[in-house]
């Protein structure tokens, strides 16, 4: 009970501080996700249309994704310089792999024979994509957007590490002083965050499934 007084406590005094933290939160992962989001959907419609190319390109965001999360701020750091853009194309890169997947899994997907039918009276590739094949896929998109946002805000607290805001500020300083009040502050929140975008994006998705199975 003292620990949860204090933790209420600290952050009844520093509210202002933890909503300016939050919004510099949702902030870098907003921008480095739709990012992801616009780039990872069109490298999987690449990966759909020249399958050649697939292995290619998911290996290499394969590779992006088995490096360590700060080895990888670090290195982009060296590049990017500290702060916010660092932090943000971290984000980005870190994003592409579950949207590049799911968007290539989603165009497999597609029956063929709608795609033949569509061939069939006189439709192009580009109206084919985006009258039919992308509609339908767009449940498999938005699980990968869902699994990219999850794992976007887990990474984002990593930020002060490489000069970036956010409530991970929060969680360093704990580190730092040994407090574990700050440490819960900033960790608390940034769990929220990503349940919230875990049942928000989930539900969008349950009603892009039953959009695209009607």
């Amino acid at each position: 009970m003292t620990f949860l007084k204090e933790l209420f406590s600290y952050m009844g005094d520093n509210i202002d501080l933890l909503l300016l933290y939050t919004g510099q939160h949702l902030l870098m992962v907003i921008i480095g996700v739709s990012l992801a989001l616009i780039a990872g959907t069109l490298l999987g419609i690449v990966c759909s249309r020249y399958k050649k190319l697939a292995p290619i390109i998911l290996s290499a965001a394969n590779i992006i994704q088995i490096v360590p999360s700060l080895a990888l701020l670090a290195l982009l750091m060296l590049y990017f310089g500290l702060g916010f853009y660092t932090v943000v194309i971290g984000l980005f890169l870190y994003s592409l792999l579950p949207i590049i997947r799911h968007t290539y899994v989603g165009l497999e997907q597609v029956d063929s024979s709608l795609t033949e039918a569509g061939h069939g009276i006189g439709m192009t590739y580009m109206q084919l994509l985006t009258k039919v094949q992308l509609p339908l896929a767009m449940p498999f998109i938005m699980a990968g957007l869902r699994i990219a946002a999850v794992i976007a805000i887990g990474v984002a607290t990593l930020a002060p590490f490489v000069g970036g805001d956010g409530l991970g500020r929060e969680i360093f300083s704990g580190i730092n002083s040994r407090n574990d009040i700050r440490i819960y502050v900033g960790a608390i929140p940034a769990s929220i965050l990503a349940i919230l975008a875990d049942i928000v994006l989930g539900r969008m998705e349950k009603r892009m499934s039953v959009k695209a199975a009607k």
